[in-house]
C-alpha cells in the first residue's frame, strides 16, 4: 500500500484537527496542524505588541520579527497527540484562546507569514505519508495531494462545538461571542487576497453537521482505502 498525502481543508471549528489527528493515528501517518502554526504566530504577535491600536497588524514590525518565530511539534505520550511549541515553549493551551481566535485570520492573511509557513509545511510533507489540515492545503500547499477533503458544517453547530471545547478546557466564553467569531472568520478566510479558503476542484466534500464521530471516521477510512489501494 503506497503512502499518500492527505489534505484536509475547511471552515474553522469543523473538527478538522481532531479528525486529521485521529486518521493519522489509525493509519500510522504523520499529522501536521497548520492552523496551530498560524495560531502560534498570532500568539507571538499578541505578546510582542505587533497589532496596532485599531486591531490591524503592524506589518513592518511583524516582518522584522518573523526570523525570530519558530513553530514546532512534539508528540505528547499522555494524549497521544502532537503539542504545539513556539520557540521551544509549549503553547498548546494558549493558542486555543478566544483572543488568539479573534486575531488569527488577520495574521494568516499576511503574504510573508503564509509564505514562511507554507515552506515549512511543504518541507515536512515532501516524503508523503502525512495528514495535514488547514485552509489552503489542497489548493496551495499540496495541490497534487492524492486525497483532498473539504469540511463544512453550519456556523451554529461549529460555534457550539467551540463553546463545548472551551468549557472542557476551563476557558468558557459566551456562545454569542463565539458564534460572531466563527462568522467573522468565515468571511475573512474566504475573502483574503492570498490563498483564500475554497474547495479544490478535486476535493471531496464532507458536511459533518449531523454526523457522529464514528460515522465521520468510517467515511474518512473508506476514502483513504480507495485512494491508497488504487
Amino acid at each position: 500500500m503506497k503512502k499518500i498525502t492527505i489534505a484536509i481543508d475547511g471552515y474553522s471549528s469543523c473538527g478538522k484537527s481532531t479528525m486529521a489527528k485521529d486518521l493519522a493515528r489509525r493509519i500510522g501517518y504523520v499529522y501536521v496542524d497548520t492552523g496551530a502554526m498560524y495560531r502560534a504566530v498570532t500568539l507571538f504577535a499578541l505578546r510582542n505588541g505587533l497589532f496596532n491600536a485599531d486591531g490591524s497588524v503592524n506589518i513592518e514590525k511583524l516582518e522584522h520579527q518573523m526570523p525570530n518565530i519558530a513553530v514546532s511539534f512534539q508528540f505528547n505520550q499522555a494524549t497521544q497527540k502532537p503539542d504545539t511549541y513556539l520557540n521551544g515553549e509549549l503553547v498548546e493551551k494558549e493558542i486555543r484562546s478566544l483572543e488568539v481566535s479573534n486575531h488569527v485570520s488577520l495574521i494568516a492573511a499576511v503574504p510573508f507569514v503564509r509564505e514562511a509557513m507554507v515552506e515549512q509545511q511543504q518541507a515536512i510533507g515532501q516524503e508523503g505519508g502525512i495528514v495535514m489540515d488547514g485552509r489552503d492545503i489542497g489548493t496551495t500547499v499540496f495541490p497534487n495531494a492524492e486525497l483532498k477533503i473539504f469540511v463544512t458544517a453550519s456556523a451554529e453547530v461549529r460555534a457550539q462545538r467551540r463553546y463545548d471545547e472551551l468549557v472542557a478546557k476551563g476557558m468558557p466564553e459566551p456562545y454569542e461571542e463565539i458564534l460572531k467569531n466563527v462568522q467573522e472568520r468565515d468571511y475573512l478566510d474566504t475573502h483574503r487576497e492570498v490563498s483564500p479558503l475554497r474547495q479544490a476542484d478535486d476535493a471531496l466534500l464532507l458536511d459533518n453537521s449531523t454526523m457522529t464521530i464514528e460515522e465521520q471516521n468510517e467515511w474518512l477510512m473508506e476514502k483513504f482505502r480507495a485512494k491508497s489501494e488504487a
